[in-house]
């Protein structure tokens, strides 16, 4: 569960981060337009890389 969660919230962070300082002038960019859709964006792409191949 944790080898999941970790990268969920990471994940979630940095698109925050990217949603809320990356803003686009016209507020068309699907991505960067609010900090919560980032977050859900980067959330979604950080649970698919913890089912990556393992080592």
């Amino acid at each position: 569960m944790i080898r999941h969660l970790i990268p969920v919230l990471l994940g979630a962070a940095l698109g925050a981060m990217l949603g809320h300082f990356g803003r686009c002038q016209g507020g068309t960019c699907p991505l960067t337009s609010t900090w919560w859709r980032g977050a859900l964006y980067g959330g979604v792409m950080g649970l698919l890389f913890s089912f990556g191949p393992r080592r």
